[in-house]
């Protein structure tokens, strides 16, 4: 056989490619001038099933009717309804399913993901990258329109998707620690699909707080703003009850005398681990330099706030016994052991006794998984190792952790760190978005703050209350900076707590408090970014109805190391 020319072969497989695409019922290409093309309706099967069981190894999958397929001893099986495509499970053996609609987004040239847990300053809209890794959801936009493609909220699988030009997958992660979670004879609901056709002339954040709002059917959002101090971005770690006593005095002084009194809530350093070492440690009784922590819970009502405390649920206690420690690391609990998820309660419930009115609790994702949000990528944990309980996924053994701490909150509000955001919804009224920011490092307050707050402010209202970590006013970090960024979180609407380091307070510093809790103690409309799809630390907002840019880069511009 004579060779093509190069130019008639590339015309030929690129004629066979779209061919393949347009051989499933998801074909667009004979549509593509119609502006609605770029939206790829997910509301019917799926026109691929994979099924893969441990070490990634891939399973022969069958079709076994309409919407339903055999994977070895497991079955998999997608339900359409109206406004879902419900993906449940039967069986044993499988670690991970694909879904794949297959369908053209050659016209889509933006795309954003969200993330497993926190998220790193890595949010951003990108073009297309077939191997990225988008948790929970993600936005498609041709540039006119914003489509958008997810999991609802709760879902009994860790769920991420892959996007690219012939079609969307649907990545879930069925397993019980590292292995195929044991399912017996119930059904395990893996995950609610849903999709979202963007209007025309609709931006793109509004799209996405649109679909955010119809991910979470049931959100736990308090009636009034939250607000606040947090001590660990002058203190960490090295606090006491003077010196939270003496900021608590100051923050109850500067808010508005309203109903909504703001929170001091009081970090890592309180236990009795930290003052010997142990940092991230029980026993959770307050060590010598704070004492009894009821009566210091009333000390801080006396001042005018509300009191609010730290807790790490699953570390071990000195008289921990093994059984309730975790296969993967000794150094964590498993909690699929009855008696750990017994020890939570009892633990939260006695911080909510002594008189604290929120609890930050946090740690349980690394705790759990081995690894942080950055790290997971498509494999949120290790493969091999088991949980106590193999019957229950790890995203269904979270959500039981969750709303464990829930239950024995009470009325109680609580912030989740480094916790699993799509999971978390419906038991926190408050999620940390992203990674620390910070007292020492004005660089790491520019990429972890803001870059969360624009990419994650859609989420505000509609999962939970966005708080992107704390406004810190110390020596290290410029105030002509921090000022900013005070300005940006209280007039976005969102969770705003400050750390503030006595020594360094000035009237002007006092001005700029009072103005930014005035305005965080009440309802605000939420902060947009408007360059946010070219800007992965967005300049220029929409804030109180008004556009303000904002200057970032300080005097030296980005620090490219390690912060």
């Amino acid at each position: 056989m004579t060779d093509q020319p190069t130019s008639s072969r590339r015309t030929v497989l690129k004629t066979a490619a779209l061919a393949a695409i347009s051989t499933g019922p998801a074909s667009l290409l004979s549509s593509t001038m119609d502006p609605t093309a770029a939206f790829v309706s997910l509301l019917r099967h799926p026109d691929l099933v994979r099924a893969f069981g441990p070490g990634e190894h891939e399973i022969q999958v069958q079709m076994a009717g309409q919407g339903r397929w055999t994977a070895g001893t497991a079955e998999i099986e997608t339900t359409v309804h109206p406004d879902h495509v419900a993906v449940s499970m039967r069986g044993n053996g499988i670690s991970r399913i694909q879904l794949r609609w297959r369908g053209d987004l050659r016209s889509i040239k933006h795309f954003l993901g969200d993330h497993w847990e926190r998220s790193y300053a890595d949010l951003e809209w990108r073009g297309h990258a077939p191997n990225r890794v988008m948790p929970w959801y993600f936005m498609a936009s041709d540039g006119q329109r914003t489509n958008a493609y997810g999991v609802r909220t709760g879902a009994g699988s860790m769920c991420f998707w892959s996007a690219d030009a012939e079609g969307i997958s649907l990545w879930a992660d069925v397993r019980s620690g590292g292995v195929p979670v044991v399912l017996g004879e119930r059904t395990l609901s893996v995950a609610d699909v849903i999709c979202r056709q963007g209007a025309k002339g609709e931006n793109a954040f509004a799209a996405t707080r649109a679909f955010c709002h119809q991910m979470c059917q049931a959100p736990r959002i308090p009636a009034k703003p939250v607000y606040g101090t947090n001590d660990w971005n002058y203190a960490y770690g090295n606090n006491s009850a003077e010196l939270i006593a003496g900021v608590s005095g100051l923050i109850s002084e500067l808010s508005p005398d309203t109903d909504n009194r703001p929170y001091s809530v009081i970090d890592e350093g309180w236990a009795m681990g930290p003052y010997s070492g142990n940092f991230g440690h029980g026993p959770w009784v307050g060590n010598p330099r704070f004492g009894d922590m009821e009566a210091f819970a009333h000390r801080l009502q006396g001042l005018g706030v509300r009191p609010g405390i730290w807790f790490r649920p699953l570390t071990p206690l000195p008289d921990t016994p093994a059984s309730w420690k975790l296969a993967r690391a000794h150094e964590y609990l498993d909690p699929t052991v009855p008696e750990v998820i017994e020890h939570v309660a009892s633990e939260i419930k006695k911080l909510v006794g002594w008189g604290y009115e929120l609890v930050k609790h946090d740690f349980t994702s690394w705790d759990l998984f081995g690894r942080w949000g950055f790290e997971m990528g498509s494999s949120v944990t290790s493969d091999g190792w088991k949980l106590h309980d193999g019957s229950r996924t790890n995203a269904e053994v979270l959500t039981h952790l969750y709303k464990t701490i829930r239950e024995a909150a009470g009325d109680a509000r609580l912030i989740g760190c480094n916790t699993v955001s799509h999971l978390a919804t419906g038991y926190h009224e408050i999620q940390r978005t992203g990674d620390d920011t910070s007292g020492r490092s004005w660089n790491r307050n520019r990429r972890m703050g803001v870059n969360t707050l624009a990419f994650r402010a859609a989420q505000h209202g509609s999962f939970y209350l966005v708080d992107p970590d704390i406004v810190s006013i110390t020596k290290a970090v410029p105030w002509s900076l921090v000022e900013q960024w005070l300005r940006l979180v209280s007039e976005s609407g969102v969770a705003l707590f400050v750390a503030i380091e006595p020594s360094v307070i000035e009237p002007k510093h006092r001005e700029a408090l009072k103005k930014a809790f005035a305005l965080a103690a009440k309802q605000q409309p939420i902060g947009e970014p408007l360059d946010w799809m070219e800007n992965l630390c967005p300049s220029h907002w929409k804030l109180l109805g008004k556009t303000t840019e904002f200057a970032w880069m300080g005097e030296s511009g980005a620090w490219p190391f390690s912060d």
